[in-house]
């Protein structure tokens, strides 16, 4: 069989791999992309992320979440028109944005071919009964959810991230176990549909990589929404008991929810890849090695998103992707990712970040002070009625220069952006209230942290 020739072959089309592809194929390169899926997008579209997200637009639309006390009022649907009105809305976003991803490959001259991968060596790709040879090839195939062999999931009421999406009604209760993004972001959501939620954490706090601070503060808003969260947690077991899912936690505690949505973390799509036979190296998680050009340790073979490890991030991804294509094919374009890179949680509110926390910043010796704006003193918050979190800055005590930017509030997502600038550019505190800002906005809150970080400045000199 006669092997079909290209520049580069990528194996996923979620986040890094359409992005690379695209870039290739830019500057003039023969590019395939192969995804086993029946759309392109990855998981980004399909199971997480953009359904993820739109479900949290729609269930604060239906329920009036966000204003119920401000206005007074919230809305109160018939449990199963939720559910269908949910679901219709996260597939008319899919069907969207898989188009939209569909119609960029298409545009770019990207070959999209159908079927699971494997390596052969030597640049060549099987698919199928298609060979495929390429002076490169880039491994994306994205990741799915941890399904530890303890938790019982072939129990219809015990569900991972993305089967959680598919729940033919609304559970009256609900069990969230890890308190990380997803579960973090899920539990809010179902806080906001009117599901009694128990979240449960087995660290001391939730969101381990964020800020102390602002986590704490985090898991009080969660509460004072409704959510029961409960911290330094662990499940011991889950089972049936007469019928009923029975959840006996660490300390004692015995809970007998409706559902149980497990969100401890996920893994890379790795296995039958044929990595060790194209002396392609994992780290002991399993994560492809990779060096600051995402070169494997196969000659002419790259790998970029969810596969090499944190941040796993699809707007990471898609510039590993980016940077990677540009280093194989010597174009002078995109040669390294963002070291300032935002977080953002979709929590109803939201958390994001960039840069240094308050405790990594003094943990690496660095002389700081912080500044915060509080929402509740924002008259944007005060009028929305979104007046939880705040926004910290740290930054070093002998220039004022910003060095973290970490925020809990209705549109943190959005508002790190300005922050994250600021850091990339070495820019100090002085900047936020040298300019003049739209008022009333939510952005006025940086400019009231950096004075509450001049205070404490010079409190502390006094």
């Amino acid at each position: 069989m006669s092997a079909q020739r290209y520049d580069l072959v990528v194996i996923g089309a979620g986040p890094a791999g359409e992005k690379a592809a695209t870039q290739a194929a830019w500057f003039g390169k023969s590019v395939a992309i192969v995804e086993r899926r029946p759309d392109p997008g990855g998981i980004a579209v399909s199971d997480a992320g953009i359904p993820t997200k739109t479900l949290r637009e729609t269930a604060a639309y239906l329920t009036g979440f966000r204003h119920r006390e401000i206005y007074g009022v919230s809305l109160s649907l018939d449990p199963d028109l939720k559910i269908e009105r949910l679901k219709r809305r996260i597939a008319d976003v899919k069907g969207i944005m898989t188009a939209a991803v569909r119609g960029n490959l298409e545009r770019m001259g990207v070959t999209l071919i159908h079927g699971t991968a494997k390596l052969l060596g030597a640049g060549r790709v099987r698919v199928g009964e298609r060979v495929l040879e390429a002076g490169v090839i880039l491994l994306a195939p994205g990741s799915r959810p941890a399904r530890p062999g303890a938790i019982p999931f072939g129990d219809p009421a015990v569900s991972d991230s993305e089967r959680i999406l598919e729940l033919p009604s609304l559970p009256k209760t609900l069990l969230v176990v890890g308190g990380g993004a997803i579960g973090c972001e899920y539990a809010s959501i179902f806080t906001a549909l009117g599901t009694a939620v128990t979240l449960v954490e087995m660290s001391d706090r939730l969101l381990a990589f964020a800020d102390g601070e602002v986590a704490g503060v985090y898991a009080d808003v969660f509460r004072t929404l409704g959510t029961d969260v409960r911290l330094s947690t662990s499940v011991e077991s889950i089972e049936r008991v007469a019928g009923k899912l029975q959840v006996r936690l660490s300390g004692g505690a015995t809970l007998t929810p409706e559902h149980v949505l497990f969100a401890g973390g996920r893994v890379g799509n790795t296995e039958d890849l044929g990595l060790a036979e194209a002396g392609v190296d994992v780290d002991p998680k399993g994560r492809i090695r990779v060096d600051e050009h995402y070169r494997t340790t196969a000659a002419g073979i790259y790998a970029a998103g969810d596969v090499i490890g944190p941040p796993a991030l699809a707007s990471v991804s898609q510039e590993q992707g980016r940077v990677a294509a540009c280093h194989a094919f010597d174009i002078a374009f995109k040669d390294v990712v963002d070291p300032v890179a935002p977080f953002g949680v979709y929590s109803i509110p939201e958390l994001a970040m960039a840069g240094l926390t308050e405790d990594a910043a003094r943990k690496q010796g660095i002389d700081i002070e912080t500044g915060r704006g509080l929402f509740a003193r924002n008259t944007r918050a005060r009028i929305a009625g979104t007046t939880e979190g705040m926004v910290k800055l740290v930054f070093r005590r002998a220039d004022r220069v910003l060095i973290g930017v970490h925020i809990v509030g209705d549109v943190a997502s959005e508002l790190i952006h300005l922050g994250q600038l600021c850091i990339a550019k070495s820019l100090t505190i002085d900047t936020f209230i040298h300019s003049t800002f739209n008022t009333p906005t939510f952005s006025e809150a940086y400019k009231y942290a950096a004075y509450d970080g001049l205070q404490r400045l010079a409190g502390r000199s006094a």
